[in-house]
This record gives C-alpha cells, structure tokens and sequence, in this order.
C-alpha cells in the first residue's frame, strides 16, 4: 500500500489461511471484552501532533482510508499508526499487545458506531507474534493469524505489518504558506516518501457492513489497558 490521502490505498494483496492457534491467543480474544482501557481517540491528534500521541507512538493513529468493490461486493479499510518511521535494516512493524484498535463503522447516518471491529496483537511464549481480529462484519468467528501476512477467515481478510507510509503531504509547502500567505505546495512533494507506518488493514463483505443501508462512515480509536474509560 502505498500513498492514498483519505480516501486511497494501494492494498496489499489478500490471500493464505490463518493457521492454528493456542491458549495464549484464545485469551486474547476473551480479553477484548473484559479489559479495563484508558481511551485514547478523543484526546490526541494524528501524526504525532500532541504529548500525549508522541509519548505513546503505538496507540498514535495516523490515518484511515476505506474504499469499496461493487463488484466483488467488498469493503477494504486501512489503520495506519506509528508513523514517519526512517526504514533501517530489519525494522518490524508495531505490535503492542497493550493497545486495542478498533474501526468503527456507522451504517444509518448517525455518528454513531454500529459496528465495530476490534484488534489486538499476542506475543507467543516462544516469540510469534498473532494477530486477533473480531468484529468483522460478514465473520461469525475472530480472524487470527501470524502478523506481516495476509490472513483470513471465510470471507473476511486481515493484514497487520509494516508498509511504506501511504499518506502525501507537502511539510514544507505547508510551512511556506503559513509564513508568506500565498499558497506554496508543491504536487510532488511529498514529506511521507520513504516513511514507514505500521498497517492493519482489513477486508470484509460489503452487504454486512451497510447491513441494508446505503453508505458506511468510518474512524478509528485506540486505547491502551490499565485505566478507567
């Protein structure tokens, strides 16, 4: 996936089977409806432009991008987070398995979510690190699978790893136009060329995210365990 603003992302390719997990895993799931979490979405800025998103990169949401297939009859959604990462040999994507993502999806108008898909990461005792996916509309069960592929469950597909920071935007242009008034961006510019961001993106079956409706507005939070709500 590579350079959407808003609204485009190049998707990765969706294929394989999610394999086998343990009791570590298992918990995982369990966990996502019992842990104690401290919201972190309604008070932080993006693109580490607050103290408090800058002080917790991975619980520091970078964009959101969505688009659908009439055809296929699918809906693709992109989280991205942790972002403006210089690449360096062997760099790993963010797996923190303190954070819960969660996309939220309003299908009737109202601004309120009536989906929501929920991510953790687990880190196994001997090191693999899986992602747990629930929520997936069209998906009767959680998506889990090892990160840095694709996995899937019937008709629901999950990536979770690290990707070439898909947004554009002109820094520079940008600081120019607010010192001198006169619009200074540049269209091939692009301050996030290079940059690295952790990925989850997730594919699912259209009809059950509209649930009958016509449109789907979508945003994500973070949170992060350990204090009330």
């Amino acid at each position: 996936m590579k350079k959407p603003s808003t609204s485009r992302v190049r998707a990765a390719r969706i294929d394989g089977e999610a394999p086998r997990v343990g009791v570590a895993v298992a918990r995982a799931v369990a966990a996502l409806g019992v842990v104690t979490l401290l919201a972190l979405g309604a008070q932080a800025a993006d693109h580490r432009e607050s103290a408090l998103t800058t002080g917790d990169p991975p619980a520091d949401i970078a964009d959101v991008y969505a688009w659908h297939d009439d055809v296929q009859r699918t809906l693709v959604a992109a989280i991205t987070f942790d972002g403006i990462k210089t690449p360096v040999p062997g760099q790993a994507g963010t797996f923190d398995p303190g954070v819960l993502y969660t996309l939220n999806l309003d299908n009737d108008g109202d601004n309120v979510a009536d989906l929501r898909i929920q991510t953790r990461f687990v880190v196994l005792p001997a090191g693999q690190t899986f992602v747990v996916v629930q929520g997936i509309p069209g998906s009767t069960a959680p998506v889990i699978g090892p990160v840095e592929r694709v996995v899937r469950r019937g008709n629901a597909r999950v990536f979770a790893g690290l990707r070439d920071d898909p947004f554009f935007f002109d820094l520079e242009g940008f600081r120019q136009t607010l010192m001198t008034g006169t619009l200074s961006f540049v269209g091939t510019r692009d301050t996030f060329a290079g940059k690295n961001a952790t990925a989850l993106v997730f594919e699912m079956d259209l009809d059950a995210a509209l649930q009958g409706g016509t449109s789907v507005n979508l945003w994500a939070t973070t949170a992060r365990a350990g204090a009330a709500e």
